[in-house]
């Protein structure tokens, strides 16, 4: 699905985009159309300017105190994503995009998108090779040792048991027994 959604947007938001444009005109007049197009890309702009420059502000106090800055992040993300779709001409874009950048509907579209976020990464789960993912199975390795409790031994940067052994291939196991 996600490979086609991007050229179906492509396609579709356009004419989306013409065909609204068309209907407000045809309510309004051209010059009122195009009037309005330009009154809402400006104020976006505006609106972009602002809330970027608070968001930036509330990154680096958060980043000074030492916590993780994910919802400033989100914010930051959204105001750039927001400011995008406010650049692009039409109704549409314009909603969606304001929907981003507005400090009172931003947390609704953040929860959204950071809902959406987790679930698609606890259903894909981490990369390959990616630290403290456990490698083991068909395509890692078998650790072979014994675990030892010594009290003089440095603890592990994690809870558990140290194991001390090598690492043999599954192949080379099989091949033995």
């Amino acid at each position: 699905m996600w490979p086609l959604l991007f050229p179906l947007l492509f396609v579709l938001v356009p004419i989306l985009e013409i065909y609204v444009i068309v209907q407000v005109a045809h309510a309004i007049g051209g010059g009122w159309t195009l009037l309005l197009l330009l009154a809402e890309t400006a104020l976006g702009l505006w609106i972009v300017k602002r809330e970027g420059r608070r968001a930036w502000s509330r990154l680096n106090t958060t980043v000074a105190q030492g916590r993780m800055p994910d919802t400033e992040l989100a914010d930051g993300f959204l105001i750039l994503l927001g400011g995008g779709l406010l650049i692009v001409p039409g109704f549409v874009t314009d909603v969606v995009g304001l929907l981003c950048v507005l400090p009172f509907t931003r947390p609704l579209v953040r929860r959204l998108v950071m809902v959406w976020a987790a679930r698609r990464a606890a259903r894909l789960g981490p990369p390959p090779g990616f630290p403290g993912t456990f490698q083991g199975g068909p395509q890692g390795g078998v650790v072979r040792g014994e675990v030892i409790e010594e009290d003089d031994a440095p603890p592990p940067p994690v809870r558990g048991q140290i194991v001390r052994g090598d690492i043999v291939d599954d192949d080379e196991t099989d091949d033995k027994r």
